[in-house]
């Protein structure tokens, strides 16, 4: 009886929070084109373009699309940041930046030049150089995701074309 009290309690609390699953982002606009071409550019179009609520237009259409979405910059790094006593590398910080803007196919600019940055920590081993260039690579997927989903969120924030 007592368990029952404390399951039905806890329910009625959690509806009464206000709680609710993420929901797939909104977006104003109907048709986006993308002018970019980089692995960034195309995992970007694919996410969008699975929403089902935005068309990305493909180079023939790019003057009918509602908004362009130009990518400015997209770069790699790779920085040391730790060394052992003898001088050897033991650890790298990756980064990807990725600057992009949005506008009408007019000009009028919805989000100005602006720079997105993930950053991951690794260590590095010169025994397991194979394994740990395999790590590097899983990294920067993983940060490339990031990136797209961050860009999703900016481009649902837009109230007003």
């Amino acid at each position: 009886m007592r368990r029952r009290f404390f399951m039905l309690a806890s329910a009625a609390a959690l509806s009464g929070c206000g709680f609710q699953l993420r929901q797939p982002p909104t977006f104003v606009f109907n048709t986006l084109y993308v002018t970019s071409a980089s692995p960034i550019g195309n995992e970007l179009k694919r996410t969008i373009g699975s929403t089902g609520q935005v068309t990305v237009l493909p180079d023939a259409q790019a003057t009918t699309a509602q908004v362009v979405l130009d990518v400015l910059d997209e770069r790699r790094e790779k920085v040391v940041v730790g060394l052992n006593a003898s001088g050897q590398v033991r650890e790298f910080q990756l980064r990807t930046r990725l600057r992009f803007r949005l506008r009408t196919p007019g000009g009028k600019e919805l989000v100005p030049p602006t720079e997105l940055l993930q950053q991951r920590d690794i260590s590095f081993s010169e025994s397991a150089v194979l394994s740990k260039e395999a790590e590097e690579n899983l990294l920067y997927r993983e940060m490339q995701t990031d990136l797209v989903q961050q860009l999703m969120r900016r481009l649902a924030a837009i109230k007003v074309i």
